[in-house]
């Protein structure tokens, strides 16, 4: 890039709990992009659950209103380890086959072994993946996460 920027993708494979319908042919994956400036420390760019069908999209009513604008949702659910699950509105990808998740949402599924995330299909099927965390030093250093509790 022309920038001095410099990019980096993680990208950990998992697997259904709960098949979409259809023809899905890959499995679900977490695609993590990190950046670095010239002289900058790393840092998120982008964090996205990806299950190759279109996602149930709410809209939600900003607690400010200013006119009447409705932010698009994607609510899902995240299970890390044997933690009980924790209810999150993700921003829907472009297509609408992603979820863009935050750098709170990346440390906590960096911390765990296991990560479950259960959502909707467009249809309102559930829908839900199974990750299993390898070491995450090197996502840690170069997206300057603190995962330490």
């Amino acid at each position: 890039m022309s920038n001095g920027t410099t990019y980096t993708r993680f990208t950990l494979t998992g697997k259904f709990l709960k098949r979409p319908a259809g023809d899905v042919s890959n499995p679900p994956s977490l695609a993590v992009d990190c950046g670095r400036g010239r002289g900058s420390e790393g840092r998120l760019i982008d964090g996205n659950l990806l299950v190759g069908v279109p996602l149930k999209i709410h809209y939600v009513e900003p607690t400010e209103i200013h006119g009447t604008s409705y932010y698009p949702k994607v609510f899902v659910q995240i299970r890390v380890d044997d933690a009980k699950s924790e209810k999150r509105s993700w921003t829907p990808g472009k297509d609408k086959t992603s979820a863009v998740f935050s750098k709170h949402s990346l440390q906590k599924i960096l911390r765990a072994h296991t990560v479950e995330i259960t959502t909707e299909d467009e249809n309102g099927s559930e829908v839900a993946v199974q990750f299993d965390v390898p070491d995450s030093k090197a996502v840690e250093q170069a997206c300057n996460v603190d995962t330490k509790k």
